[in-house]
């Protein structure tokens, strides 16, 4: 399993030196265009907590609420190297559904 080992938001940029300069260009796309959102360091959440236990890049932050009605903090919008590529994970809705169904059939077009 691919785990970044990183305890900071500097550490997690630094981990992957070949894609360093892909986590800066997409930071970069962020800021213009949510530059309300605070970029921090996301650590994970401990066992046996809701949420993920993986670190990454965040911006802004929500209280994530799961099924059992335990809540967490959570990105607005985080960034996560992955072993082959980098994921983006968005926490937004929209009229009260997550925002990506409101793109369902259109991100079937961009394949």
């Amino acid at each position: 399993m691919f785990r970044v080992t990183a305890d900071s938001l500097e550490a997690y940029l630094a981990f992957d030196p070949a894609r360093r300069m892909d986590l800066e260009q997409l930071n970069n796309l962020m800021r213009k265009a949510a530059p309300g959102l605070k970029r921090h360091f996301y650590a994970g959440t401990p066992a046996g907590e809701a949420g993920m236990r993986m670190t990454m890049i965040g911006y802004g932050q929500l209280r994530y609420a799961i099924k059992s009605g335990k809540t967490t903090p959570w990105p607005v919008i985080g960034v996560a190297l992955q072993k082959n590529y980098i994921s983006v994970y968005v926490a937004v809705t929209r009229g009260g559904k997550p925002l990506v169904s409101c793109y369902a059939g259109k991100l079937g077009e961009l394949r």
